[in-house]
């Protein structure tokens, strides 16, 4: 098992993005992972989004969101 979460990983941004029609992974387990780890880290850097009617899969709307995400966390790549 995995010790506390310390140091600049409790500030680490986290989106999770979840289909709210998914059959293999329900919305309520993403929902419950989303809670957990908003116990462990920074709970304002956690984002949860849900997509309507996204199955176990991704959607234009989904990578877009971790697009934005990556741009407003990551540094530009030259």
């Amino acid at each position: 098992s995995q010790g506390p979460i310390s140091g600049v990983n409790k500030d680490i941004p986290v989106l999770q993005c979840h289909g709210d029609c998914d059959p293999l992974v329900p919305l309520m387990f993403g929902s419950l992972t989303v809670e957990k780890l908003k116990t462990m880290i920074n709970p304002a850097n956690v984002t949860f989004k849900t997509y309507s009617g996204m199955m176990h899969s991704s959607s234009l709307e989904e990578m877009m969101d971790i697009k934005q995400f990556i741009d407003r966390h990551l540094p530009p790549v030259d």
